[in-house]
């Protein structure tokens, strides 16, 4: 298996969710998943295409909402 199709298998793997605060419409979210080595962040609206994932550790997604 190459790197790219690792990465798409654990991407459909991920329980993604979407914050409470979004509307249903939909299309305007940013999607989260969480795993014991990272917290994953991906565009709703890029899903589909196999849109870009940032992927950080738990202490720097902390650092970033206690920040906001």
């Amino acid at each position: 298996m190459n790197t790219e199709n690792a990465s798409l298998q654990l991407r459909s793997e991920l329980a993604w969710f979407t914050s409470s605060y979004s509307s249903g419409a939909g299309g305007e979210c940013v999607e989260v998943a969480v795993d014991a080595a990272a917290v994953h962040v991906r565009d709703s609206k890029r899903v589909a295409q196999g849109g870009p994932v940032l992927k950080v550790s738990s202490r720097v997604w902390s650092a970033l909402l206690n920040a906001m």
